[in-house]
């Protein structure tokens, strides 16, 4: 048997309905996003105000995971950013919405997406952030495993009362305000 390769492009208007579809299969398991189903369209998830640029990691036709990069200071997380950690917003980039197929977790995809992000954002000269449900779930390890630090938690209104705060996240190399 022979794997095919992954491979990472610029995510496509034709991919939202298998993405829909993926986020929604792997939601029991990951609570990500928290609440399943949405208050709004599933679309809005994925494709985000602010948003700079996005991929698909796609094996032969079938896509297996997403990620995006968002301008901060577009929507409510720059405030509540500030709010939490006194850092300023400007000059940073948030890695968003960097979900993998369930069958697919621990297969290096979601690595390959978050340095496909992280790439732009230095490309275009700003410092990554990103926010994760609690550091310590399986994805806040995966994000610490990277060389991510937590600098600030948030209790953000949309955050069910059982789940852990929201913490703010910066690689250990980024500088932010200096």
């Amino acid at each position: 048997m022979t794997s095919v390769p992954v491979t990472i492009r610029a995510r496509r208007p034709d991919d939202l309905p298998s993405l829909v579809a993926l986020l929604g299969a792997q939601q029991a398991a990951t609570s990500y996003p928290q609440r399943w189903p949405l208050p709004f369209p599933p679309e809005e998830f994925v494709v985000r105000p602010g948003e700079l640029a996005s991929w698909v990691a796609v094996e032969g036709e079938e896509v297996v995971g997403h990620v995006s990069v968002t301008d901060l200071s577009v929507g409510r997380m720059g405030e509540e950013w500030v709010a939490a950690t006194g850092l300023p917003a400007e000059g940073l980039a948030e890695v968003s919405v960097l979900f993998v197929a369930l069958d697919r977790h621990g297969s290096g995809i979601g690595g390959l997406l978050l340095d496909t992000a992280l790439a732009e954002i230095r490309r275009r000269g700003l410092s990554p952030m990103l926010d994760v449900v609690g550091e310590d779930t399986s994805a806040g390890e995966f994000y610490r495993r990277r060389g991510w630090r937590t600098v600030g938690t948030a209790r953000p209104p949309w955050l069910p009362d059982h789940r852990p705060d929201l913490a703010f996240m910066l690689l250990e190399d980024e500088r932010v305000g200096s």
